[in-house]
C-alpha cells in the first residue's frame, strides 16, 4: 500500500506479512525469558501469543490492572500448555512493585527480552491552555516508569538481552500542541534508553513506533479516527519479535517504524548500520557514531 508518511522502504505495511512470521527458524525464541510492560491489552497481549509463537518458554505479562492479565494469561495458556506465563498487577511508576515484579518473576534467572510497552498519554490542551500540573505529571508518570523498569531491567538483563521500547512517532514528529506534552515524554524516554544502550553496548536497544494501532490509548488520542488509517495490531507484535533475532542486529539503537519493510531494510543492512540514518538527530549535521565520542569528563 501507499505510505501515509514518508518512508525509508518503497513498501509500507499495515499488517503482518512472511518475513515476519514467528515460526521462521530465523525467529526462533526457543528457551528465550521475555517481559512486558503494559502487557494485558491491545500491543502488549498480542507481542506475548507472537513470543509465544515464536517459542519462548518464559513470558511475564506487567499491567495495572488485574482482570486483563488474568485474561491474557488464560487465553495464552489454552493456546501454549506448556509455556510459563507469569503476572503481576503493576504500576510501572512504583519502585516497590516493579522490583517486586521484576524479582518473582526472574529470581536467579536472566532475562533476555524487554518489551517496554507501558506509557500514558497525558492532557491534550495545547500549550497555551493546559493546565501545568497535569501537563508536567504526565512527563513525569512516562519517564519514571522508563526509568524504574530500566533499572530493574538493568539488574537482571542478559549479557546479550534485547530492549524493544514502544515509543510514538510524536517523539520526532509535530503533530501540534494538542500532544506537546505526550511529545516531550517519549522524546526524554527515548533519550533514556539510548543514554543506557550508550553505557551497555552489549544490549540491542530499539525504539519503535508500533504504528497507527486501535489501543485504548489510541483511542483516547483520537489516532485511528482523526487520521483515517489503521494498523492490525499483529503488525508491531510480529515486528517485536522479528526485532529481538538475530537479523535485527544490525538496527540496534535506530528509531523505527513498524510499518517499514524489513526485507528492504536488510537489503541496506551495511549503509543503515555504519551510518546515522535513522537515527534522531540534527538535521544537515550528519556524522558518523564512531567519529565523536564524548569524553568521561563532560
Amino acid at each position: 500500500m501507499a505510505a501515509p508518511f514518508p518512508s525509508p522502504t518503497s513498501t509500507w505495511h499495515s499488517n503482518t506479512y512472511p518475513s515476519l512470521l514467528p515460526t521462521r527458524p530465523e525467529l526462533s525464541a526457543k528457551g528465550k525469558t521475555v517481559l512486558i510492560t503494559g502487557g494485558g491489552t491491545g500491543i502488549g497481549a498480542e507481542t506475548a501469543v507472537y513470543f509465544a509463537e515464536a517459542g519462548a518458554s518464559r513470558i511475564a505479562l506487567l499491567g495495572r490492572r488485574e482482570q486483563p492479565l488474568v485474561d491474557t494469561k488464560a487465553s495464552l495458556k489454552q493456546k501454549f500448555p506448556g509455556l510459563e506465563v507469569f503476572i503481576a498487577p503493576t504500576d510501572v511508576t512504583n519502585k516497590k512493585q516493579v522490583d517486586a515484579a521484576f524479582d518473582t518473576f526472574l529470581g536467579n534467572d536472566k532475562l533476555n527480552v524487554l518489551v517496554s510497552n507501558a506509557a500514558t498519554i497525558g492532557p491534550q490542551d495545547g500549550v497555551e491552555d493546559v493546565e501545568s500540573e497535569a501537563f508536567m505529571e504526565s512527563i513525569h508518570q512516562n519517564v519514571k516508569g522508563s526509568l524504574l523498569v530500566a533499572q530493574a531491567f538493568l539488574r537482571y538483563a542478559s549479557s546479550d538481552a534485547v530492549v524493544i521500547e514502544t515509543n510514538s512517532s510524536a517523539a520526532h514528529v509535530n503533530f501540534g500542541s494538542k500532544f506537546a506534552a505526550y511529545t516531550i515524554a517519549k522524546f526524554a524516554v527515548y533519550r533514556l534508553w539510548d543514554s543506557l544502550a550508550s553505557a551497555n553496548p552489549n544490549f540491542s536497544i530499539f525504539h519503535v513506533q508500533p504504528g497507527v494501532v486501535d489501543t485504548a490509548m489510541n483511542k483516547e488520542a483520537g489516532g485511528v479516527a482523526a487520521l483515517g488509517i489503521e494498523d492490525h495490531v499483529s503488525l508491531p507484535a510480529s515486528f517485536y519479535v522479528w526485532l529481538a533475532s538475530p537479523e535485527a542486529r544490525f538496527l540496534k539503537g535506530k528509531f523505527l517504524w513498524a510499518n517499514w519493510d524489513v526485507d528492504e531494510l536488510k537489503a541496506k543492512a551495511k549503509e543503515i548500520e555504519a551510518g546515522s540514518q535513522l537515527a534522531i538527530g540534527l538535521v544537515g549535521w550528519p556524522f558518523q557514531q564512531g567519529d565523536w565520542e564524548l569524553q568521561a569528563t563532560f
